[in-house]
């Protein structure tokens, strides 16, 4: 008896990026989002078998804008057989010849970019805590002290883990010379928030989430974070 082909599988990355908050008037990843398949698409292009599904930048915001980020992780999860032409806009540059696959497996992945200000390099963050302890109010003017972000995941030190390799994924970030670091710690504001919420989501439907903190524009130039972004696809593409 002949075997079965194994399904293809086929990566749709889903990209978010924050707008201003207090004290941050222009926040890189805003930029980040808004020109990042502009960028890719001129420069070396999505990796091979994978596609850009969206770029979204969010509402710096907690429990307000809750709602919104559950529509948008919900929105990812709508099958595919195959690639459609519309959607990818070029199957050159997806790199995929359709009529030569089998139904596709759809491998979801999202990457969540914050703006730390302090910082001086990118962090991939390990982690994120059960815990909404803002240092101020968010733009909807929230500011929990103490709170757990999911109440039925019990006490504000429950951690949910990324389920990707982030030493790997440092690793190889830091062999194309960028100035990157594994982190454990993605503070207790709206990145945190919103990072929590993305791998409790990730761990019910079967996804894979991903927070990397960038520096401020004036520690990494805009260039310098497009070509960290466009590496970090690639790298990702590598180990999902």
């Amino acid at each position: 008896m002949g075997s079965e082909a194994a399904p293809a599988s086929f990566i749709e990355f889903h990209i978010t990026g924050f707008r201003k908050f207090h004290g941050v008037a222009e926040n890189p990843t805003e930029v980040l989002v808004g020109t990042i398949e502009e960028y890719v698409r001129k420069h070396h292009g999505m990796p091979t078998g994978t596609l850009l599904g969206s770029c979204t930048v969010l509402e710096t915001a907690g429990e307000g804008a809750l709602g919104p980020l559950v529509e948008l992780l919900d929105s990812s999860l709508v099958g595919i057989e195959h690639p459609s032409i519309e959607r990818s806009g070029n199957l050159q540059e997806l790199k995929l010849d359709v009529n030569s696959l089998p139904p596709i497996q759809k491998k979801i992945v999202w990457v969540h970019f914050g703006v730390n200000s302090g910082a001086t390099n990118f962090a991939v963050e390990w982690r994120a805590v059960n815990e909404a302890t803002f240092r101020c109010a968010d733009e909807l003017g929230w500011q929990p002290q103490h709170a757990p972000i999911i109440t039925e995941d019990g006490p504000i030190s429950h951690i949910r883990e990324t389920t990707l390799p982030v030493k790997e994924i440092v690793t190889a970030l830091r062999k194309e010379d960028f100035n990157v670091t594994e982190s454990y710690d993605a503070g207790r504001f709206v990145c945190n928030y919103v990072y929590y919420h993305s791998l409790c989501h990730a761990a019910a439907h079967g996804t894979r989430s991903l927070f990397v903190h960038v520096p401020l524009f004036k520690m990494i130039d805009k260039e310098q974070q497009m070509q960290f972004a466009e590496a970090l696809l690639h790298v990702l593409a590598e180990f999902c």
